[in-house]
């Protein structure tokens, strides 16, 4: 849920801190991501719920997602591995890893009229290009496009 919810790479997710999650202003901050940069993403009141849940049965003390022992993250194997059965325990056959999610986020964001430019910083990439390169379309969003001939014109030159 944290992977989709904010769009995180698999390692960006077990780096998480219990000191990265400000529900004050509902973000989470992503230490040192890919290219060393920081950056902000938004913290989703459902995942805020649900970690407060999770907090109850196990309460982290550094990491967010810790080993048994609690001296440092989980592995990204065992991430991984965790997706995967709860992939498999919700029934979705759906080829794909736990970066599939991180896709999902990109895709719907896009597809609800969030701009490129937007998703790029949520995702933390230099290049346009490469936030491109997870903007895949539904069948029904192409379908259910407009021609531009059939969009509202602000004023007829006739």
């Amino acid at each position: 849920m944290t992977v989709y919810a904010a769009g995180l790479r698999v390692s960006e997710v077990i780096a998480l801190k219990v000191s990265d999650i400000d529900a004050d202003r509902m973000t989470m901050r992503i230490e040192q991501g890919k290219g060393a940069k920081d950056r902000y993403v938004p913290l989703a009141a459902r995942l805020l719920r649900e970690l407060r849940a999770y907090w109850q049965t196990a309460p982290p003390r550094v990491w967010l997602f810790a080993n048994c022992q609690g001296t440092r993250p989980i592995d990204i194997t065992v991430a991984q591995k965790i997706y995967t059965l709860a992939k498999l325990r919700a029934g979705i056959v759906k080829q794909g890893g736990i970066h599939a999610l991180r896709h999902a986020f990109a895709t719907h964001l896009l597809e609800a009229g969030v701009d490129l430019h937007t998703v790029q910083r949520l995702l933390g990439h230099r290049q346009i290009f490469t936030t491109m390169r997870y903007f895949h379309l539904s069948q029904g969003r192409l379908v259910g496009t407009r021609s531009p001939l059939d969009l509202p014109q602000p004023h007829s030159l006739a």
